[in-house]
C-alpha cells in the first residue's frame, strides 16, 4: 500500500462544516405541506396538525412527540389525547440557539425506536412550524438508530421536507455526528 493510499485511509470521515450542513438544507427546497412522511412511519408537523385527533387517526399516528412542549409553548400532553391510543412525549424546548436539546436526543430516539418497533406504529414530531425543534429530534434519531451521517439524515428528511433547524441544534448535531463517528469508527460521507 502507497504511502497517499494510507494517508487517505487515515483520513476517512469528518462532520461537516455548518456551512455546509446549511447547503444542504437550503438546496432543493420545494413547498412543504402542515405534514410530511420524513421517513418510513416517521412525520414532521407543525402545531395544527398535532392538535387535529381526527387527521391523526386518519394517518394513523400512534405517538406523538411534542418538541415544544409546556404551557409557554404548545401545550398538549398525555391529557390532550386521552380520548386516543396515542402515546406522547414531551420536550420542553424553545426554538434558541443557545438552548441545549442534546439531552434529549437520546431519550427521544428511544421513544421514536420503540414507537417504530410496535405492530402498525407511527410517529409524529412536532413543533410550533415543523422547521426547527421537531426537525432536529428526528435528524438526531436517523442518526442514533439508522445509523446516518448528519449530511445523510438533512439529505433523507430535506427530500420530503424543508427543515431548518437554528444554528446552535445545527451545531450540536454536529458533535452527536462526531462523537457517533468515534463510536462507530470512521466510514465514507456520501453527500449528494
Amino acid at each position: 500500500m502507497s504511502t497517499q493510499e494510507v494517508e487517505k485511509q487515515d483520513v476517512g470521515y469528518e462532520t461537516p462544516p455548518i456551512c455546509d450542513l446549511l447547503t444542504l438544507l437550503l438546496k432543493n427546497r420545494r413547498p412543504s405541506s402542515a405534514y410530511n412522511e420524513v421517513w418510513p412511519d416517521i412525520y414532521i408537523s407543525d402545531a395544527t396538525t398535532a392538535k387535529d385527533k381526527t387527521l391523526l387517526r386518519h394517518l394513523g399516528i400512534t405517538h406523538v412527540i411534542n418538541a415544544a412542549h409546556g404551557p409557554a409553548h404548545i401545550h398538549t400532553g398525555a391529557d390532550f389525547y386521552w380520548d386516543t391510543n396515542i402515546e406522547y412525549h414531551g420536550v420542553e424546548a424553545p426554538d434558541s440557539r443557545h438552548f441545549d436539546v442534546a439531552p434529549f436526543f437520546y431519550p427521544t430516539a428511544s421513544f421514536i425506536h420503540e414507537a417504530l418497533s410496535q405492530q402498525r406504529g407511527k410517529v409524529l414530531v412536532h413543533c410550533a412550524r415543523g422547521v426547527s425543534r421537531s426537525a432536529t429530534l428526528v435528524l438526531a434519531y436517523l442518526m442514533i438508530y439508522e445509523k446516518l451521517t448528519v449530511a445523510e439524515a438533512i439529505n433523507a428528511v430535506c427530500a420530503q421536507r424543508n427543515i431548518l433547524p437554528n444554528a446552535g441544534f445545527l451545531q450540536q448535531l454536529r458533535q452527536l455526528d462526531s462523537n457517533l463517528n468515534l463510536e462507530r469508527g470512521n466510514r465514507p460521507l456520501k453527500i449528494t
